[in-house]
């Protein structure tokens, strides 16, 4: 019964016991013509509570019910922490950039982003079964262009029992009521080869048997077994139509082997693309968790240093000193709920977007405006780890301070030869080029050679003679095997449409799809030489940037302890004080996002020439060899030895060293701490010396222990400053963080880096 109740139950009774299909049939055809509703003057005589329950069910949504639920963890989270829960004594997880990204690559099967992309558009999303998904497509992949070279295998059999009346005697033989049994058995083999010819072996046996006076006897069997090719000399012929055009004879619509593989590498070029910004958004994540943990400091050392100023002047207004009016401790108590405020956003965070993909930078410009907790559960998103635990990450990793040079025109070749996005827009290039040829085979005419060899078998019966048989005649196999009857066939088919006006618009598309490509592999390449250009002076400006900003940080700590000594000998007023601090906060602040932004300038460069993956030490593979290519790589091996001398070792160029020389197979080292040896990109190999003044240690402050006042849960209220009796220093020091130890903490399970997802082997 239909779910908006048209209808009812005693009507459906009636319907089912309707005696003629005809009526039943009008009377449909009466319900839907007239909308499902009630003819005009009739009153319904359904029960509106009988409908009740199936018009209620049908304004409800519908949920699925899957027969294989999905085994997910995202059930087993805990609470996420906020500014309420004591973070002071919070556990620590020191975890390095290399361990999140083996983590992410570990755990996620899907390429994540830090948008709504995997909400909105699930389908547009990247993940580690596309390549495979795209080689075994029943449509467009390498398997099934392969299957048109497949043999095989049809076979049919039939059998009539007939029984009729005939005007002409003639084709009864000799009777008007003629009554027969006829079997007939079919079976082939045929098998298409690479340059077009098709062959066949075919079997046919049928039975007839009738009561036609002109018989010879009354049932016999003919078996026939015949060999058939069919050679195409215009359109089909060749290997490169086949490789191309493939068993499709629709213009537009190519199967071809070497175009289904270039749909793979394609795909495959795209994983590497998703595979890159899905590392460069864990990168991303992992430093602007670390800037939000310097940031934190910061502004804690800005509030503990206020909130200082705030007891000494609330002091001298309690016992009436100059130096403590109402209007200046009024000012330093604003200047300490504005740090309160800077710690608490700092801490928490705000839902904003931080550093991502494509904000500015294809890699991702630095956007330091997530807070530690915010950022801390990006960072699990997207390497794969529960979203909520007891525990809170720590990066372990220090930036990169020393000085990178690049040169240009190695980095320039580098990238046109390495950018996945080129790579990827050159295969469809080469898939145009192959489609184009596929277009002009097409646009040949059909001229096919066909030939046939027969030979035939005629008997009363299939193997064995009857009793009393003709002795010739009396086996049709034993016929078939004598050779006596032999027939072939050769000739020329042909089929030559006028005008060919589809196969001309094929070609006339491919033209065009080809000239599209290469213009946008044009572009790209111009664009590839923007972006580089923009990295590399991006990396300048930051190296620049960050050592005006540290002078800047300098100077904004000499004025203010300037500023703390003048106002103990009480020759500064108290607004230089609070400005001065306001000046500091906003300069150590200012240090770590220049900090941040020029390790991100690097990594960006090495994201615009292609190298970025080889920069993080990770490396993709379509899969596990077959036997056979292993076979061949190795003879392959044996041959260069044997006829071609590898030339010397030459240190490349572009790598980061610490002073030792790596080897190839080893990655690239991709961290070093600010005090080690500088990395040096580019014509030279000698190391670029430090400016050991230009670069403080970027490790947070000495561990202290928390005080009850340096928690965000425990801001005073009151006019009158906290004071725990506790001894606190006027400086920016904080304490709110311990220091970052040098151990990772104990148990906690190694992480070993996998394979990339591939394609099934081939």
């Amino acid at each position: 019964m239909p779910r908006n109740g048209c209808g009812g139950g005693n009507s459906r009774r009636w319907w089912l016991t309707a005696p003629h299909a005809a009526v039943r049939l009008g009377l449909a055809v009466l319900v839907v013509a007239s909308g499902c509703q009630w003819p005009a003057g009739r009153q319904s005589t359904i029960d509106q509570a009988d409908v009740a329950h199936y018009q209620t069910a049908a304004k409800q949504v519908e949920y699925p019910l899957l027969e294989n639920p999905v085994d997910g963890d995202a059930h087993l989270n805990a609470r996420p922490l906020d500014l309420t829960d004591d973070l002071a004594n919070v556990n620590y997880w020191n975890l390095s950039l290399e361990e999140a990204i083996r983590s992410g690559l570990q755990n996620s099967k899907v390429m994540k982003n830090l948008g709504a992309t995997l909400l909105r558009t699930p389908g547009s999303v990247t993940t580690t079964f596309d390549p495979a998904i795209r080689e075994n497509d029943p449509r467009f992949g390498t398997h099934a262009a392969l299957s048109a070279f497949d043999a095989s295998f049809a076979a049919s059999v039939f059998h009539q029992n007939n029984d009729r009346a005939l005007n002409n005697q003639f084709f009864g033989g000799g009777t008007r009521l003629l009554t027969q049994e006829a079997t007939v058995m079919q079976g082939q083999i045929s098998k298409q080869t690479a340059s077009g010819t098709e062959f066949i072996i075919r079997s046919i046996t049928d039975y007839d048997k009738n009561n036609a006076p002109g018989n010879r006897f009354p049932g016999a069997w003919n078996s026939i077994v015949e060999t058939e090719f069919r050679q195409p000399l215009l359109r089909g012929y060749g290997i490169d139509y086949w490789q191309t055009v493939g068993a499709s004879e629709t213009p537009g619509v190519y199967t071809g082997v070497l175009i289904a593989r270039t749909n793979l590498d394609i795909s495959e070029a795209e994983f590497e693309i998703a595979v890159r910004d899905f590392i460069a958004e864990i990168e991303n994540s992992y430093w602007d968790l670390y800037f939000a943990y310097q940031n934190l400091d910061t502004k804690v050392a800005a509030r503990d240093a206020s909130l200082e100023l705030w007891r000494r002047l609330d002091a001298l207004n309690q016992l009436g000193r100059a130096g403590g009016e109402a209007d200046k401790e009024a000012q330093a108590r604003e200047q300490y709920f504005r740090f309160q405020e800077d710690v608490q956003n700092a801490l928490n965070g705000r839902p904003v977007d931080g550093t991502r993909v494509y904000n500015g930078a294809p890699a991702g410009a630095f956007k330091g405006t997530s807070g530690v907790l915010t950022a801390e559960r990006r960072l699990r998103y997207l390497a794969g780890l529960p979203i909520n635990d007891t525990r809170l990450i720590r990066p372990a990793d220090e930036p990169l301070g020393a000085p990178v040079q690049f040169e240009w025109e190695t980095v320039l070749e580098e990238s046109l030869a390495q950018r996945p996005e080129l790579r990827r827009q050159k295969w469809t290039v080469k898939q145009k080029e192959l489609e184009l040829v596929a277009a002009e085979k097409l646009m040949l005419p059909e001229m096919d050679v066909v030939g046939l060899y027969r030979w035939r078998g005629f008997g009363e019966t299939l193997t064995n003679p009857s009793d009393g048989g003709a002795p010739r005649f009396d086996s049709a196999w034993g016929d078939l095997a004598s050779g006596n009857f032999q027939e072939w066939q050769l000739g020329v088919e042909m089929d030559i449409p006028f005008g060919n006006r589809r196969a001309h618009a094929g070609l006339r598309n491919a033209e065009f799809q080809l000239a599209r490509a290469r213009q946008v592999l044009n572009e790209q390449e111009r664009l590839v030489v923007h972006d580089l250009s923009n990295a590399i002076s991006e990396a300048k400006r930051a190296r620049t940037v960050l050592d005006t900003v540290k002078n800047r940080l300098d100077a904004a700590e000499d004025q203010v302890n300037a500023m703390l000594a003048s106002f103990e000998a009480d020759q500064t007023s108290v607004n230089l004080v609070l400005e001065a601090q306001r000046r500091y906060a906003s300069a150590r602040s200012a240090y770590y996002s220049a900090v941040i932004e020029y390790n991100l300038a690097i990594r960006n460069v090495h994201y615009e020439k292609g190298s970025y993956l080889s920069y993080c030490g990770v490396h993709l593979s379509e899969g596990p060899w077959s036997e056979p290519a292993l076979q061949h790589a190795e003879r392959m091996k044996r041959r260069d030895r044997e006829f071609v001398t590898p030339p010397p070792f030459v240190k490349p160029p572009h790598f980061i060293s610490n002073g030792d020389v790596p080897t190839p197979d080893q990655p690239v080292p991709h961290f070093l701490h600010p005090l080690d040896q500088p990395a040096s990109v580019g014509e030279t190999d000698q190391p670029t010396p430090v400016n050991q003044e230009a670069m403080p240690e970027l490790a947070p402050p000495p561990q202290k222990s928390p005080s009850p006042e340096a928690t965000p849960q425990k801001v005073p209220t009151q006019k009158t400053p906290p004071n725990n009796g506790a001894g606190s220093s006027t400086g920016m020091q904080s304490s709110f963080l311990p220091p970052f130890p040098q151990e990772p903490e104990s148990g906690r399970a190694a992480l070993a880096l996998p394979l990339a997802p591939s394609s099934p082997a081939r």
